[in-house]
Formats: C-alpha cells, structure tokens, sequence
C-alpha cells in the first residue's frame, strides 16, 4: 500500500498538475483488494450490474457501439464494506483542494464489468448541459493481467498519448474536463471501480 505523507501528495499533485493524468501503483492493499473482489463478484452473481449507457437525464442512451461496460452504481450508506476506500478518496480530495484549490466537495462511484469483446470509444468525462465533474478516477481490480488482455486505457494529451495497463491496485486520476480517453478492447473480463470527483455548490445535488 502507498505511503500518504505529505510529501508524497505534494509530489502527486505536482504530476496531475503538469500533465492532467497522474498514476498510482499499489494505492490499495492486497487485503483490500481481495474485500473489493468479493464484493464485486457478490453483486455479480446477484445480476445487480445494468448496461451503461451515455449522457446525463434526457440525454442518456444505450449505444453497444460507443461502450459496452456494465455499472453498479455505489452508495457509502449501503457499500460500508468499501468504507476504507471511501475514506481514501475523502483524503484525495482534501489533499487537492488544498494543493490545487479546485473546491471539491464530493464524489460518485460506481463498479464497472467490462466482459470480453466490450470497449469504451473515445471520449471525455462531461456531459453537455453539466460541468461539475473535475477529476476522474479509475482503480482497478484486475489481478494476473498480463500484456495480451487488453483493456487498456489510453489516453490523449497535449502532443502525446499514453496506454495505461489496468492492473490490479492501480489508480488514476485525471482531469475530466480535459483529459479525452477510451477503453481499449479487452480480451478477459476488466475491473474496476471508476468515479468522479465532484464539485458541488451546496444545497444542489447532480444525478447521476
């Protein structure tokens, strides 16, 4: 598991600034994982994952060409074994508001399946008529992944692109408004629990 002092975080901050992504190995524990699988593959097995779809409200389609993920979306009052998790993201956002001054003020998360064959299409992490997602965050969960998989991420920079395996216990966090990315096509079954963090003025809640 990562160190969290403060050093570190400044070192972090300072990579997600300069380059809009930042990627982080080991963020969670081997125990931690394995609570993630379990609980994943409980909610699995009770057909609780839906089709995922695009856009927001009115907006929202099913299109199997665009992605092909399914989603559980998560709940900290009902999830409490994914608790430490919660907390973790809590302390990321307390650690970028106080470094990058970027008023977040909550998250949303859901668990994500990606079954053989399935692929995310380019894209970015904002809807059309809703801007207060700011970073966006990926930790996978997918243990024995080897080169041949599939299921990379790859993202667009400025004058540059980056493939990032999904390895289990990885994180990353990048800009949501600034960061186009997509899901390669992957080979085995992918991973992951992926979220946003948010900014959101009070008394106003977004649905998700």
């Amino acid at each position: 598991m990562v160190n969290n002092h403060e050093d570190i975080w400044v070192d972090w901050v300072d990579a997600l600034s300069e380059e809009s992504c930042l990627v982080i190995d080991d963020f969670i524990s081997d125990h931690e994982l394995s609570i993630f699988l379990d609980y994943f593959q409980e909610h699995l097995n009770d057909d609780d994952f839906k089709k995922a779809g695009i856009g927001a409200g009115t907006d929202f389609q099913l299109k199997s060409q665009v992605r092909g993920d399914y989603i559980r979306w998560l709940n900290r009052d009902n999830d409490t074994e994914l608790a430490d998790f919660f907390a973790r993201i809590d302390e990321a956002i307390a650690k970028l508001n106080r470094y990058c001054f970027l008023s977040l003020s909550g998250s949303e998360f859901h668990m994500a399946h990606y079954p053989q064959g399935t692929f995310y299409k380019k894209h970015l992490d904002q809807f059309n008529h809703r801007s207060n997602r700011l970073i966006s965050v990926i930790l996978y969960l997918n243990t024995d992944w080897k080169e041949g998989d599939g299921g990379e991420l790859k993202l667009y920079l400025d004058g540059h692109e980056k493939i990032i395996a999904p390895i289990a216990k990885r994180i990353v966090f990048m800009r949501s408004d600034q960061v186009e990315h997509e899901v390669l096509e992957t080979h085995v079954d992918r991973y992951s629990l992926t979220g946003w963090l948010l900014y959101q003025p009070p008394g106003l809640t977004f649905l998700a």
